[in-house]
Formats: structure tokens, C-alpha cells, sequence
């Protein structure tokens, strides 16, 4: 019996030393390349420091009170959370309808998924770079399709407003194929005898979709707005790449873009810093109340 015991713990040490061999490499990738920058980055925000000077100055919070009373604070939080708001609900709602569509016995439907996906896998500043003729109000696509029309184009580059649905319409299409496979997967793998069971008890197509499918959803649902909202905030290529920030200033800054003008243009990595570390503060308080949010779900069922 002593022996069987003896050889049961020496059993589980070899698991755990295993365990944590195997994950030892991983963790310290992880200390390195993501804990390590976001303590430096932090540490970084209470600095003035020209990123061409190897020397910085402490200046506490200054820079945090300097962000929280500028005037061009409240214009580029306003585009962050129109921006962002936009893309994550465009996403995922024309994600779900295209991959409820695409779930059908249809004529050429793997083709069509491979057409759909396909922006995803492109870069963002190659696709703003082709949007940007796209939308261009002379000879652009959308300008000769609202000509048509009877139609002027509106001033995409000179209007923020207009500036700014350009960027972000850019942003759902090239990332709509995402939503849309994590959608199609989640479908087809799906109770299929509820929805029988709904059909049989003469449950329109609105109702099964409310009742049935929709439900069973939520989990992918759950996971995509987390992901699909980490991206939208953090994107930058494509409003590089179309609009540098403008027109007008900051019609379509956004925080990942200032921290970039900040840090790179201006030379000011200390108050760059700042707005990534408010940024991230942003982050973390949207995705615990996500998490919170389902686990109530979870426990009411």
C-alpha cells in the first residue's frame, strides 16, 4: 500500500515538473514581450522625454492632467468610440447575416466563403491604399455609382464626418470575413433538433431566429464582441494609410493614432505613453464588464 502511494506522488511531481516545463518557455515570452512593455510603458508615462534624446525628466502626472484638459481630448475619444462602436456592431451583424446566408445549400457557396474571408487576410495598408481610390469624390467607384444616381459624392477627405465613416466603412469590410467564419462554424455547430422542433410547432422564421438560434449563439456572440473591440480600438494602418488622422486636424484620430503622433511625430514618448496607458485602463474596464455581464448570464440559467 506505501508502495502504490509512494509511486501515486511521484507520479503526480513528474506531472507537475512536466507542466511546468512545458510552460516555463511560454510565460517567460509572455513576461517578456508583454508584461515587460506594459510596467516600462507605465513607468514611462510619468517621464517627459524626447524619443530622439537618451535623456527624460520626471514630471508625475503632468501629462495625465495635460491629456485630461486639452481641447483635441474630447474630439479624439468621440471618433475612438464612434469608430469603434461602428466597426464591432457593422462586424459582427453583417458577419451573422452572411454566415446565416452562406449556411444554405447554395449554388457556388464555397467560393462565395473564400471571397468573403478573403479581406481578412490582407493588409490593412494595402487596403487602404485601394479604398483610398475607392472613395476618391473625382473618378473614384463611389463617386461614378452615386453619379448614376443623379448623386454628388460627398467630400470624403475634406468633411471629418464623412472621413470618418470612410475609415471605418474600410474597416468592416476588410475584417468582416472574421465575424463571419467564427459565425459559420458556430452555426454548424448548432442543436439542429430545436430548430426542427420550432419548425414543427409552426414557429416563423423571425421566431426561431429570436428564440432558437440566437441563444445558442451567445457564447461566439460573447467572444466576438471582446475581439472584434480589441482590434477596432487598436486599428492604425488604415487610418494611416487613407487619412493621416484628418481632415481638419483630428477628424478621424483616433487614441492608437495619437499615441502614434504623440510618440513619433511630436517626440513626446512620455505623453504618448500616457494615452496607451489610458487606452489600456479603457480596455480592460469594457472587457471585465463583458466577462462579468456573461458570467450573470451564465449563473441565471
Amino acid at each position: 500500500m506505501d508502495n502504490l502511494r509512494k509511486r501515486a506522488k511521484r507520479s503526480k511531481r513528474n506531472e507537475w515538473w512536466l507542466a511546468a516545463a512545458l510552460l516555463f518557455p511560454n510565460l517567460l515570452l509572455l513576461v517578456l514581450f508583454t508584461y515587460r512593455p506594459l510596467i516600462d510603458n507605465f513607468r514611462l508615462s510619468f517621464f517627459n522625454w524626447n524619443i530622439s534624446s537618451p535623456n527624460s525628466t520626471f514630471i508625475g502626472l503632468n501629462n495625465y492632467v495635460e491629456f485630461f484638459t486639452r481641447e483635441d481630448t474630447a474630439q479624439v475619444l468621440l471618433n475612438t468610440l464612434v469608430f469603434t462602436f461602428f466597426a464591432v456592431v457593422g462586424s459582427m451583424v453583417l458577419g451573422l447575416l452572411l454566415a446565416m446566408l452562406l449556411d444554405q445549400k447554395l449554388f457556388g457557396r464555397n467560393f462565395v466563403r473564400s471571397m468573403v474571408f478573403a479581406p481578412f487576410v490582407i493588409s490593412g495598408a494595402a487596403i487602404g491604399v485601394a479604398f483610398q481610390f475607392v472613395f476618391d469624390p473625382n473618378f473614384g467607384l463611389v463617386q461614378d455609382l452615386l453619379l448614376r444616381l443623379g448623386i454628388s459624392s460627398p467630400q470624403f477627405y475634406q468633411d471629418p464626418k464623412w472621413a470618418l465613416f470612410m475609415v471605418t466603412f474600410t474597416f468592416v469590410w476588410k475584417n468582416l470575413g472574421y465575424s463571419f467564419v467564427i459565425y459559420l462554424a458556430a452555426l454548424q455547430g448548432l442543436n439542429k433538433d430545436l430548430a426542427e422542433a420550432a419548425d414543427i410547432d409552426g414557429a416563423s422564421a423571425w421566431t426561431r431566429f429570436w428564440k432558437v438560434t440566437l441563444p445558442q449563439l451567445r457564447p461566439t456572440t460573447f467572444f466576438l464582441s471582446i475581439t472584434v473591440t480589441l482590434n477596432s480600438v487598436q486599428v492604425f494602418d488604415i487610418i494611416h494609410t487613407m487619412t493621416r488622422g484628418g481632415p481638419l486636424g483630428n477628424g478621424t484620430t483616433t487614441l492608437v493614432y495619437q499615441v502614434y503622433t504623440e510618440t513619433f511625430s511630436n517626440y513626446r514618448a512620455g505623453y504618448g505613453a500616457t494615452i496607451a496607458t489610458i487606452l489600456f485602463l479603457i480596455l480592460l474596464t469594457i472587457t471585465v464588464i463583458q466577462v462579468r455581464y456573461m458570467d450573470k448570464e451564465n449563473k441565471q440559467k
